[in-house]
């Protein structure tokens, strides 16, 4: 995938307690530890999360009427403003240009991504009734093209680089 195309975006998707967060944890681990530069995107349906708390300045600056909060620290930047309603993928070319890939938490419904499906419960499935599928990671006895161990954030890293970030990152150097 060039440049030109935007940075590359995966989304892991699943039911609640599926294992999500610690399979995007543990893949994101296995990318950086091969120099891919990565930023993830976490989707929630919970409203009203705070991530600062009364008598702080940002808290001070949105009750005075401010509809977008950026905070800048030496280690961390948070920025905090209204839902735009724009797609995972516009999310991530706008905040996420410097990176070699984005992945996504959530977004299930998300058209033009492709998605790794989290299941542990056979009755929970995704594949098939939300589009763009193009693996599975479970710990249930599946079978199918790119069906992962839930436990196997190396070989998905590996898919990803394969099937995902093909031609985008260098190879490392031998030796």
């Amino acid at each position: 995938m060039s440049r030109d195309k935007g940075v590359p975006v995966i989304t892991f998707i699943g039911f609640h307690d599926s294992g999500k967060t610690t399979l995007v944890c543990r893949v994101v681990e296995q990318l950086t530890a091969r120099g891919i530069r990565l930023a993830v995107i976490k989707s929630s349906k919970d409203c009203g999360i705070c991530f600062d708390t009364p008598e702080t300045d940002t808290a001070k600056h949105r009750a005075a009427g401010a509809q977008s909060v950026l905070f800048v620290a030496p280690d961390q930047i948070v920025l905090q403003g209204p839902n735009r309603a724009l797609s995972l993928v516009e999310l991530a070319r706008r905040y996420f240009p410097e990176v070699d890939l984005v992945i996504g938490e959530g977004f299930k419904e998300e058209e033009g991504v492709q998605k790794i499906e989290v299941v542990r419960d056979r009755t929970k499935r995704l594949r098939g009734r939300v589009p763009g599928v193009v693996a599975v990671a479970t710990d249930l006895d599946l079978c199918g093209e790119n069906v992962f161990d839930l436990n196997d954030a190396r070989g998905i890293a590996d898919f990803l680089v394969k099937t995902v970030l093909q031609n985008r990152v260098p190879a490392p150097a031998a030796g």
